[in-house]
Formats: structure tokens, sequence, C-alpha cells
């Protein structure tokens, strides 16, 4: 039997429950890399596990093979053949296959997971909308909030297939699918072939339903493209947005996961590390963020006129609901209720506070006052940082994660301010440099003592790693700007991308929604016509 995913102390003998660890069985189904529903990626991939007759012996239906420690997270090998109970004539054979089994309690993390992360979308509305004054409040919290209904309905169209469906699929044969390196395919366009009551067919998540792995999936597909709004509030409109953020989850977000995750993706195959979306999820949001505010330009009022957040308890209450989700964000990357889920769930939460730690002193001693706005930046820089690594490295490399990333991000922050590069609330100083600190650093923290299907980094005696991390930071770079560049410029060739400037002075809440969110410009009797 191969080994466990985690270095771990075992007896000798065999384990009569999954719950239980030995050298032969795995003391979790979902402690194993295959398990991730947001793959974490290994340098390389194993060839098909062998099965002891140890294994064909377990009393339990539900136990798992966990793959061994060189396994990449997003693949498995052909299904073992084990003996079913009930198939006599088939063990007499040898032709018995067995399919993989769900697991009760994987299921249930993971349809917690799912939830966490979809609040974390409402928590970002939040986080953001307390930022900007009060006559843009809506429109800023409806730029989140429509990806849930947009993201919602293309994911399960063609968004998914595209970013995780292999190109042929052949059971049983070496081997068991085809698969592009750039994309996937439409195989499973329409949820075709998406089963709600077995696993993928190969091999994503092994201990939970097909349809619940792309479900989960689909929250990193919502919040991605509603990171990029940060940049670009008070002046873009929201039809324009509309049609951009649809285009950009299509064609951005589904090649950059199947990149990493997917299936055959070339820089899973590379060797490339990302847990839970340093690149797919930070990077390409804040590249993209960076090359829309180019696009669109500043704000009208910018930098003459201060544009002072006007509901810091919002800020509060989104940085609370955000880390709270991130929970589910890195520890359902696991994909099941395992020991890696516990890992990343310790990164993280220790990360986050490391860096709201140094955020806060480097602000109480450079600028004499620490601030609640710092503290929520903080921590969610160190979220940020922590997302690519956080299931690969220990709770003091997290501690170091946090706060380099806590440190990078203050400094660009200020950076932007004296270049008056108008990144409203700071997008990609925030998720562009945390999400690139963050892969960077985990090609130098990555330890398989921690985690056997990851890799070793710079301090374990593996600088190669670290130039594979730089190579899916550079490659996720170059796709997300040039294709937002694209998207934007095929936007503006037929429609407006910014509001008039009317519209601008007066608030997008009453000129683009025909509401408000305080009751203070109707009574007024102001005009809301885009003239």
């Amino acid at each position: 039997m191969v080994e466990n995913t985690f270095a771990q102390d075992a007896s000798p003998l065999a384990s009569p429950s999954p719950t239980l660890s030995s050298p032969e069985a795995s003391p979790s189904p979902t402690g194993s890399p295959e398990a991730s529903p947001s793959p974490t990626g290994s340098p390389e991939a194993s060839p098909s596990p062998t099965v002891s007759p140890t294994d064909a012996a377990s009393p339990s239906p539900t136990s798992e093979i966990s793959p061994s420690p060189t396994a990449s997270p997003a693949e498995v090998a052909p299904l073992p053949v084990v003996p079913t109970p009930d198939a006599s004539s088939q063990e007499a054979s040898g032709a018995a296959t067995a399919q993989p089994a769900i697991d009760t309690g994987d299921t249930a993390w993971m349809l917690i997971s799912t939830g966490l992360v979809l609040l974390m979308t409402p928590g970002l509305a939040f986080f953001y909308g307390g930022l900007v004054r009060s006559r843009n409040v809506l429109n800023t919290m409806m730029m989140s909030l429509i990806l849930m209904a947009v993201v919602g309905v293309t994911w399960a169209l063609w968004g998914y297939s595209l970013a995780f469906a292999p190109n042929t699929i052949n059971p049983g044969q070496d081997p068991p699918f085809t698969a592009n390196p750039i994309i996937g395919s439409l195989n499973w366009a329409f949820l075709s072939g998406v089963e709600f009551d077995k696993p993928s067919a190969i091999g994503y998540a092994s201990t939970i339903p097909h349809q619940l792995f792309m479900l989960y999936n689909m929250m990193f597909a919502i919040i991605t493209p509603a990171l990029i709004s940060g940049a670009i509030v008070e002046r873009m409109s929201f039809k324009a947005y509309f049609w951009f953020i649809l285009l950009w989850s299509t064609f951005i977000y589904s090649p950059l996961a199947h990149w990493v995750w997917g299936k055959g993706g070339w820089l899973l195959d590379l060797g490339a590390l990302d847990f839970a979306g340093g690149t797919v999820v930070h990077i390409s949001s804040g590249v993209s963020a960076l090359v829309a505010v180019y696009i669109l330009g500043p704000r009208k009022t910018y930098p003459t006129q201060p544009a002072a957040p006007h509901n810091v308890p919002y800020v509060l209450l989104g940085i609370g609901l955000l880390w709270f989700g991130w929970l589910g964000f890195n520890g359902g990357s696991a994909g099941g209720a395992s020991g890696l889920a516990a890992v990343a769930s310790v990164a993280t939460t220790v990360a986050a506070a490391a860096a709201g730690l140094t955020w806060i002193i480097v602000e109480w001693v450079l600028r004499g006052k620490p601030t609640a706005i710092g503290i929520a930046t903080g921590f969610l820089a160190g979220l940020v940082g922590v997302t690519p690594a956080a299931g690969f490295v220990s709770p003091i490399a997290a501690i170091l994660i946090g706060s380099i990333t806590s440190l990078c991000c203050f400094y660009s922050v200020s950076l932007k301010a004296k270049l008056q590069f108008d990144d409203s609330l700071d997008t990609y100083a925030v998720h562009g440099v945390g999400g690139t600190v963050g892969a960077l650093l985990t090609g130098v923290f990555a330890n398989k003592v921690v985690n056997s299907g990851g890799a070793d980094g710079l301090l374990a005696g593996h600088p190669e790693l670290l130039w594979k991390q730089f190579v899916g930071v550079a490659a996720t770079y170059v796709f997300a700007a040039i294709g937002t560049l694209i998207i934007l410029k095929a936007l503006g060739a037929v429609m407006a991308l910014r509001v008039k400037p009317i519209v601008e002075e007066q608030g997008l809440d009453i000129n683009e929604h025909g509401e408000e969110g305080y009751g203070e410009e109707f009574a007024s009797g102001l005009s809301f016509k885009n003239e």
C-alpha cells in the first residue's frame, strides 16, 4: 500500500478502521492530494497504486487508497481492482472493479466549505461598499453580488467544463483520459456527465459527488472577477461591467483554472504549486484590475478631492466575513475532512493574524496611529498571501508568509498613493502583490514533511520549485493582462465603458440603479437621468 500524504508515525499493523493511520491505510480518504477540489499540484504524477491483499480485506466500504508521496494532487490513477462483498463470481475471475465510494464526512465538510466560500462574496461587497462614498455604496456592492447571478449560471453551462473537462475519458485504459494543456473541453457543458451520486470518473475529489466538486469550484469562479471591481468603482458603467465579467470569467478564469488545477493543465504538469488560488484567483484579478484602471482612467475627482470611506464598520464586517469564509476557501481545498484540511485552516488563521499584527505595528510606528482600515487590510493581505501555500507549509512558515506579505502590501499601497494611480480600493496592491509574494514564498517554504503530495521548496534544498513558481506567476501576469486588455478594448468599441461625468458627480446608485443606500439624494429632488 502506498503511503499517506502526511509524514507521521504509524503502527506497523493494518488498521481495522479507515479513520486510523497505518503504513498501509490512509487516515483519511481526503488526506491525499487527489481529493482536492482546488487541486494542489505537485511536480509529477504517480503511477497507478497497487492494492495489497490487506486492502481488499478492509471491512469498510468507504476506505480510500491514498496516492504515493509523489502523486499529483489533481491526478488519479486508474481505479484499483478490489473485490466487492456480493461479487463472488467476479472475485473468482479476478475482474471486479470497484467504483470510488462517496464519504459522508468528506461530503459534509465540502458542503459546509462551499457555503463558506459563497459567503465571501457578500463579505467582499460589504468590505468594498464601506470603502466608497455613500452615493456609490449600492453600485459597489452590486458589482460583487451580480457575479453570484452571472457566474452561477455560466459556470454550470460552460465555465466548469472549460476549466476541468478532459478531451476524452477512457476508463480502464492507459491513459484513462486525454486532456489539453491550455483549456478544457465542452464534454461537461450543461453539466452533462457530471453526476450527483458518484465522484468524477477521472479522479477529481474521489470521495465526494462530482456535482459538489463542480459547485465548490463555482464559488471560486464567482468571487474572482468580483475582486477586480475594487479598482474601478465609482466610474465604470454597470452595463459594461456586466459584459466584462461574463467574458472575463469565460476566457480568462476558466483557462487559468485549467492550467493550475485541471487534468493535463500545463502548470500542474510543470509542478507549480497553488493550493487554493494564489495565481488563479488573486494574481489574475489583481493584474486585470491594473489593466482596467489603465483603460478607464482615474475618477474625475482623483486625487484633488478626498474620497474617504463612508462606513468603516461595513469594512470591518466585510473582513470578518471574508476571514470566516476563507476557512472554507483554503480548508475546503483539501477536498474533505482530513488532516490536510487542518493544515490549511491553521496556516490560514495564523498567517492572517500575523499579517494584521505586522500592518498595525508598521502603521503605528510610521504614521502614529493604528487604524481600523489598516488592520482590516493587513488581515486581507495575510489571507491572500497564504492562499497558494496553505496546504504545503508549517504554521511557523505561514506566520512568516503572512508577515512578509503584509509588509509588501503596505508599501505597495503607499507607493500607489505616491504615484497617484487610481486603483481605488487597492485591488492590485493587495491581491496582485499579495498573490505574487505568496506564490513565490510557497516555492521557498513548501515542505513534503507537511504534505508529501506537494514538493520541497528552497529551504528544503530544492530551489527548482521557486523557479516553477516564478514561471506560474509570470504566465498568469501575461495572460491576464493581455486577455483583459483585449476584452476591454472590444467592449469599448461597442459601448461606453465609463459613466458620463454628471453621473459620476451625482453618484452611480441613483443613475445606474434608480435607488440609493441611505435616502439622501431622492429627498433633495436630484435628477438621475443619464444626460
